[in-house]
């Protein structure tokens, strides 16, 4: 059987601190909490645009958590097909984020990278993409 193309994808992530990714992710570049829970330990957030194919899911777990340990290349990048504004820049980083150098010079001549304060990094990319 082949996986349908329209199949929904889930980015899953270890987080130190629901709160501030919740934060970064939501009120600084404007994704919807879609999903919460907490129980026995174990805290999960899923975030994104609710008409989307993909979201985060964030989790965090007590006593022994798995801690995050993104690299330069872990990206989450979002073409905007127009410039960043400065505006939603500024926002990410009153929301916890850090404007950061790309490992890659591509992503610095095309975009933003902003790690979040689990130090995952987005990429604000001004081309457009389509897979078509």
């Amino acid at each position: 059987m082949a996986i349908e193309q329209q199949a929904h994808v889930r980015i899953a992530r270890p987080s130190r601190d629901l709160t501030a990714v919740e934060r970064f992710w939501v009120d600084g570049l404007g994704l919807s909490v879609i999903y919460r829970k907490s129980e026995d330990g174990h805290h999960l957030l899923m975030v994104g645009w609710p008409e989307a194919g993909w979201h985060l899911e964030l989790v965090q777990l007590d006593g022994d958590p798995v801690r995050p340990q993104p690299t330069e290349e872990d990206l989450l990048v979002v073409y905007l097909d127009g410039p960043v504004p400065d505006e939603l820049v500024a926002r990410l980083i009153a929301a916890g984020g850090e404007l950061v150098p790309s490992r890659n010079p591509y992503w610095d001549t095309w975009g933003v990278t902003i790690a979040d304060p689990d130090s995952y990094r987005l990429v604000l990319c001004t081309r457009g993409w389509s897979n078509h």
